[in-house]
């Protein structure tokens, strides 16, 4: 860990972001089609689709690993058989974290596109308006490029946005080289109106490098992602929550100051793990690993994908899952007793293991929807954890997250 002191990096010089002040009213916009002889967005086949699914369309940001199809953003009908909009990004690029959010009391429609998902990204996250129009864009600042990983607006109008940043760190204290090259995390709050940066955070200055569960490479020159930081949250409390693949934790920050206030689970949990009676823990002893998207439920309950593997090319020769497939996870934390408590697990509806990304969006009457990251499927369960819905992608293609907003039959 970096011995030099954090600091709120406030008014930046640069200006990160261009947004038009006034958006327009609600209202709804023919879905755009696509230029000829463009290829087209994957079609998505319902497997499972019983009554009872919340409301809302299906919000989905498809990435294709062929040229068969488009990358881009997508709008499906409540039953996933119909397109309400899509957007195909351009060619080369990826698009992720496509998701409804509020903007000065108006609905908006934001998602990332850029290159490196899942590495060191380089990319923009961009803000659409209900009449499917470009009016903004949010860039990272301090001359870091935005990753994929979490494009969040806060009540306050600003934005939480990660980046990636290589540095070298002498490692030796932990078995490596003096001259290792690494992968940081950083966070940023960013004023979308202005673009300077209110905040800023980076996994260095605060983690040892250490508690990451990733083996070190065989070449110094070869970066070592350590941290992998993957979500920026609000807690229900104000202060921020970060999640990180490769520590195998989640980490509650203070958002003024930026001290980890606690940690859940990793080699430096502040919580001793347990298990609801019928739940089970991982054969790490821990409640989940290589996980993402740490959801605040309020009265001390957290949600978290659960991917339990992070595959071969991102472990190292020998990785194995820690349990044989994903799942989400419900976490009640209790800061009295320092106790994390697994009280309820969701599996994947085919025992399948999800290698990267996911997330888990919990409706108002407590369903569930799920991408299922690297795997092909968006699945959503009732509160009971029945499987209502499921539905897939073609082969080589899949979502990094999937959601449930309102949105078609809005007013």
């Amino acid at each position: 860990m970096r011995k030099k002191p954090w600091t709120v990096r406030a008014l930046a010089l640069a200006t990160t972001a261009t947004f038009l002040a006034a958006l327009p009213v609600a209202g709804a916009a023919a879905a755009p089609t696509a230029a000829a002889g463009n290829p087209p967005l994957p079609p998505v086949t319902v497997l499972t689709d019983q009554a009872g699914t919340g409301g809302g369309d299906l919000f989905v940001s498809p990435t294709s690993a062929t040229s068969s199809y488009a990358s881009g953003v997508e709008i499906l009908s409540q039953d996933g058989r119909r397109t309400v909009w899509s957007h195909a990004v351009p060619a080369g690029l990826q698009a992720a974290d496509f998701r409804k959010q509020t903007y000065h009391g108006k609905p908006v429609l934001t998602w990332w596109q850029g290159t490196g998902l899942g590495g060191l990204a380089t990319g923009v996250d961009v803000v659409y308006d209900d009449h499917y129009q470009k009016i903004g864009e949010v860039k990272a600042g301090n001359g870091y490029s935005a990753d994929g990983h979490e494009f969040l607006i806060t009540p306050q109008n600003t934005a939480l946005i990660i980046s990636y940043t290589e540095a070298t760190a002498n490692l030796t204290a932990i078995g490596g080289r003096a001259d290792q090259k690494v992968i940081d995390g950083i966070v940023q709050e960013v004023d979308i109106r202005t673009g300077k940066v209110l905040f800023e955070w980076n996994s260095a200055d605060h983690v040892p490098y250490a508690q990451s569960e990733q083996p070190l490479p065989a070449s110094s020159s070869t970066p070592w992602d350590w941290f992998h930081l993957n979500a920026v949250k609000l807690d229900t409390d104000g202060n921020l929550l970060l999640d990180a693949r490769n520590t195998w934790t989640t980490y509650q920050v203070s958002r003024h100051t930026g001290r980890i206030n606690w940690q859940l689970g990793g080699k430096a949990s502040s919580f001793t793990l347990a298990a609801a009676p019928g739940q089970i823990l991982n054969s790490a002893g821990t409640i989940f690993s290589w996980q993402h998207d740490p959801q605040p439920l309020g009265g001390g309950l957290y949600t978290f994908f659960d991917n339990e593997s992070a595959g071969v090319a991102n472990t190292g020769a020998g990785a194995v899952s820690e349990l044989p497939y994903s799942r989400v996870v419900t976490v009640r934390l209790d800061q009295r007793t320092h106790r994390a408590t697994l009280v309820k697990s969701v599996d994947q509806p085919a025992g399948l293991s999800a290698s990267s990304q996911g997330n888990a969006q919990t409706l108002k009457g407590g369903g569930l929807v799920v991408g299922w990251g690297s795997l092909p499927y968006v699945s959503e369960f009732s509160r009971s954890g029945k499987l209502l819905f499921n539905a897939a992608f073609p082969a080589g293609v899949n979502t990094y997250r999937a959601y449930r907003f309102d949105w078609s039959n809005r007013k």
